[in-house]
């Protein structure tokens, strides 16, 4: 394993973890004590630096998260996520490829829907990584945007894939600052259409929030307060009770109901919790 080997997440209550050579090395305070998600698949029910520890050496564990043995591939995990819904979009050709965040790769392309599932839907907000060889081996290194530093830079990933011949190309993006230089990206290629899911966005500002809402075109609401609220006084099409997320525009409407579609429909959940606080 690469000597400088760390990877830097912002997961479970959006608290800062470091993980170095497959070992918890830090985990800071989270931000949230509850979070639905936790509670419905893994049985937590606050979360503490214990708790959240505790799952990061049990995705270790599991699926060799931050480690040369990573899982790569994965069935569908929620019935409805941001990564489910970019695996259906791949499936039935809607778009040609994905610029997500893998660790080990940082921002790399991919095009495979079983892939898009086993990277995000098994991971939370990475702030940073470095190169883990067997990973960008996997994905192949043509495809990762900086094997030798593994930068995570959306934007730049979107840049690559036009250049690889991409035209339906859709993003995962935790900043406002992103969606506006690529929607400008988008009207500078007539031939590319640049789909924009905005992730990770607990704790972002209102002013921050309202950038999103005018440019991209799926927004999950994690624990954002901001979020929420524009979206509730807009009356934007969501799914989803506890973590909804949005269809911001028509496209973005479309990419949601073709996934609710596709597992049979949505069931009603009585009694839904939102994470707490909202921040």
């Amino acid at each position: 394993m690469n000597e400088n080997d760390e990877h830097v997440i912002e997961a479970l209550g959006k608290a800062r973890i470091v993980v170095k050579k497959g070992k918890v090395v830090e985990v800071g305070e989270p931000k949230i004590s509850y979070c639905p998600l936790f509670e419905k698949y893994r049985g937590i029910r606050e979360l503490s630096p214990e708790v959240i520890k505790e799952n990061i050496e049990f995705r270790i564990e599991d699926f060799g998260m931050c480690t040369p043995q990573r899982t790569l591939r994965m069935k569908d995990f929620l019935s409805f996520g941001v990564s489910e819904t970019l695996s259906t979009l791949l499936e039935d050709g809607i778009i040609d490829c994905t610029v997500i965040v893998c660790e080990g790769c940082g921002t790399v392309i991919v095009t495979d829907p079983e892939l898009v599932q086993g990277i995000g839907g098994r991971i939370s907000g990475f702030v940073s990584t470095s190169p883990i060889e067997g990973i960008i081996n996997t994905l192949g290194a043509q495809n990762v945007l900086d094997p030798e530093n593994a930068a995570i830079d959306q934007v730049a990933g979107v840049l690559k894939a036009i250049k690889m011949g991409y035209k339906d190309i859709a993003v995962t993006i935790a900043g406002a600052e992103d969606v506006v230089k690529l929607r400008e990206i988008e009207k500078e290629n007539e031939d590319v259409n640049i789909y924009i899911f905005a992730v990770h966005v607990s704790e972002i500002s209102k002013e921050d929030a309202e950038i999103l809402f005018q440019h991209a075109d799926v927004i999950t609401a994690c624990a954002s307060k901001h979020v929420r609220k524009i979206a509730e006084e807009r009356e934007i099409f969501s799914v989803g009770a506890s973590i909804p997320i949005y269809g911001v525009t028509e496209d973005g409407k479309e990419f949601m109901l073709r996934r609710i579609r596709k597992i049979g429909g949505l069931k009603d959940k009585k009694d839904a919790k939102a994470p707490e606080p909202l921040i």
